[in-house]
């Protein structure tokens, strides 16, 4: 799920704006080979029409997983998650709709289950950003927007989905490297990560006894369409960090299935980093 400069549109991309980046993203690695890791489950994604969130898809399918994403009007993308997804030999619903929604997170976790007829994994993944210099120049819509997008809909939606988690199930959320060391130009972008990352700490303690895992994944520079689409100078980023570029989708979806399957069974509440390098305390 991605937003444009335009702030605050809610046509969060061009459909298909992932085609124009150059180069594109790497979805998954051509000899990633799967090994029946999550065969038999099914997982649902949020933000999964592009990026971090196609990639963990497609990674969760060739493991042997049906896929429920949700999406916010990129039709054309999600279409080609699909795609990918069933290239690979197993089913994906993609659901349209505003995750600010309350209602709307309740009816799509309803759909995955209806569809699928249970749960075992879910990915709270969505967000938008809107980067700002100066904290004069972040509105109070836009903080608004950032917050309702990036971590009320991770309540909304865990809270529909423990109904139906089961032990041995698992949930993966998305934070940020912005969450350790704070952005100086992602004022309110960087506190929603950090409130992912306590969140995620605070319910797997909640969750702890019905053994349901509770995860986070905090990637650094990663290529996805979030990045043209919000910021005007691309050509130098992720040159910061201490391998010199930028990372991959298919660099950090495994992070996921690692988190997703039996190999992670005696971790919750943890973060795993994946920033090219950089050296992040917590």
């Amino acid at each position: 799920m991605t937003q444009s400069k335009n702030f605050p549109e809610q046509d969060q991309s061009q459909p298909g704006e992932e085609h124009k980046m150059h180069p594109e993203p790497k979805i998954i690695r051509d000899n990633y080979k799967g090994s029946e890791k999550l065969k038999g489950k099914t997982a649902f994604i949020t933000g999964g029409d592009s990026g971090i969130g196609r990639s963990v898809a497609v990674h969760f399918a060739r493991e042997g997983a049906d896929v429920a994403i949700v999406y916010l009007a990129e039709d054309e993308d999600a279409q080609k998650t699909q795609k990918m997804v069933e290239d690979e030999g197993q089913k994906c619903l993609i659901i349209e709709g505003d995750l600010k929604d309350e209602a709307f997170c309740k009816k799509a976790l309803q759909k995955c289950i209806s569809e699928f007829k249970k749960l075992d994994i879910l990915v709270n993944n969505a967000a938008v950003q809107f980067p700002k210099s100066n904290i004069e120049d972040v509105s109070t819509a836009q903080m608004k927007e950032t917050f309702e997008t990036n971590i009320y809909p991770y309540f909304f939606i865990a809270k529909e989905a423990v109904k139906h988690l089961k032990e041995n199930s698992c949930v993966i959320n998305t934070t940020s490297v912005t969450s350790y060391r704070g952005s100086k130009h992602l004022l309110d972008y960087s506190s929603t990560k950090g409130a992912i990352t306590t969140f995620t700490r605070s319910l797997s303690k909640m969750l702890v006894d019905k053994k349901i895992r509770v995860n986070a994944v905090a990637p650094g520079p990663i290529w996805t369409p979030l990045i043209p689409s919000t910021f005007d100078d691309v050509e130098d980023f992720g040159k910061k960090v201490p391998m010199g570029r930028a990372g991959q989708p298919c660099e950090v979806a495994p992070a996921y299935v690692f988190l997703a399957s039996e190999d992670s069974s005696y971790i919750t509440g943890q973060v795993i980093h994946i920033n090219g390098g950089e050296q992040i305390g917590g």
